[in-house]
């Protein structure tokens, strides 16, 4: 065999792999996502139904069912557009730390260090959401910037 020749089977073989690769990796991510979609409707249904079974809801089990519904659409968004949106888990993490000064408020029932603090995080995360929010507005990724177009 010559030269020209293996370099052909060298290009051929670099690209069915490279191909098969890309099936893989992309097989992955979408067996990835339904798992995480799934676990996370599994989560929100088991909690519902303790709801249920309790016979009320409390804010903490309501807050509980908004960090589910914003994982849902993060799951969703990040399948249909495959990019990941930040400002969905700046939400998820300031619901959790509601839930957190909220369950803090009802069990001390007196304020206390851990009030500010948490109170304090939930201001940065809500700055840290605008900043996103505005940099995504002035700086469009390369991939959004060509579908508006």
């Amino acid at each position: 065999m010559n030269q020209s020749s293996l370099d052909t089977l060298r290009q051929r073989v670099n690209s069915i792999a490279d191909a098969l690769g890309h099936v893989l990796v992309d097989a992955f991510h979408h067996l990835a996502l339904f798992a995480i979609g799934g676990v996370t409707v599994w989560s929100a249904v088991v909690a519902f139904f303790d709801m249920a079974a309790k016979g009320h809801a409390s804010i903490d089990d309501i807050l509980l069912l908004f960090i589910y519904l914003e994982l849902g659409a993060m799951v969703g968004i990040y399948f249909k557009t495959n990019h990941m949106p930040v400002r969905f888990l700046t939400y998820v993490a300031m619901t959790a730390l509601t839930r957190v000064l909220i369950g803090d408020v009802q069990a001390h029932h007196h304020p206390d260090m851990s009030i500010v603090l948490v109170s304090g995080a939930i201001l940065i995360l809500a700055v840290a959401t605008l900043v996103v929010r505005l940099a995504s507005s002035k700086f469009p990724a390369v991939g959004a910037r060509s579908e508006r177009q």
